[in-house]
């Protein structure tokens, strides 16, 4: 049965004419996020200020790597964009092409300890997931998919976590070494759906893992955020009040949560702050 295992508290901190996708942190905890059909990445600091950070074509998922370039999925551009840290665009990842197969809308990127990058290509039915490693080799370790859309590494790395939007539910695939797998996968869970059963109301987007390793899925087409523990079942449901929402961070004891009341806005930034019963977390 599920429980109120985290307390939260909402507070909205900005709201802009653009859907929001995109957040994360650097190592000063400004928040980045982007905003696709707005063409715009903007950074928030830690006073809450609003700044615009760069430009781009449509900007999806991003991740800061270890030497502060941020990668950026394009999803109109079929790239991953490379920034530096001021925001000056540097070069392309990834264009239009991973391993030899093309690629048609990227949606979210995460990065691994040696360097690497796994990212989604968000289509129906055919869509992939990439790996690009430092060393500049390529590979498709999913393909065939129904929009994939976030994704996440278990603290081990041993695990790749992916959000399958149009089957409304978490697959897992086992890594061989980083960026390779034999493509087959279990399904972590199969998340709630909406009493009409219209699969375009579900949609699980962005995902996260905190620290103890409940898994994080911003349930676009369900205005929440689902909690899910270590065994895929659903040990919490957190309604944000955004009609799509899009994708979340993990800061400590907050969840940045992006999204919006419509395509192509009007959006919004969310802040939850968590408390909760530390020993009920550890025994789920």
């Amino acid at each position: 049965m599920e429980q109120a295992i985290y307390h939260i508290v909402t507070t909205e901190l900005t709201s802009i004419p653009y859907y929001t996708e995109g957040p994360v942190t650097d190592k000063e905890g400004n928040l980045y996020f982007t905003t696709l059909s707005g063409g715009l990445i903007y950074k928030m600091n830690r006073r809450d200020v609003l700044s615009e950070w760069t430009k781009a074509v449509c900007p999806n998922g991003q991740v800061i790597l270890p030497n502060g370039d941020h990668l950026v999925c394009d999803s109109k551009l079929a790239t991953l964009s490379r920034f530096n840290a001021d925001g000056d665009f540097l070069k392309n990842d990834i264009e239009g092409s991973c391993a030899g197969m093309t690629v048609y809308v990227p949606n979210d990127v995460i990065a691994d300890r040696n360097g690497g990058v796994y990212f989604t290509d968000s289509i129906r039915a055919r869509g992939k997931v990439g790996y690009k490693g430092p060393d500049g080799k390529e590979y498709i370790l999913a393909q065939n998919l129904d929009y994939p859309n976030g994704l996440v590494l278990s603290d081990d790395e041993r695990f790749l976590f992916v959000a399958e939007s149009y089957k409304n539910r978490i697959l897992i695939f086992s890594l061989k070494a980083p960026g390779i797998s034999d493509g087959s996968f279990n399904v972590f869970a199969n998340l709630p759906g909406n009493a009409i059963k219209d699969v375009s109301k579900n949609l699980p987007d962005g995902i996260k893992i905190d620290k103890y390793g409940n898994l994080w899925v911003a349930h676009y087409g369900m205005s929440a955020v689902q909690i899910l523990n270590k065994e895929g079942m659903l040990i919490q449901t957190i309604q944000t009040g955004i009609p799509l929402t899009s994708n979340l961070c993990l800061v400590d004891n907050e969840v940045i949560i992006t999204g919006g009341y419509g395509e192509p806005g009007p959006g919004a930034i969310l802040k939850i702050t968590l408390s909760y019963d530390e020993k009920c977390l550890q025994n789920l």
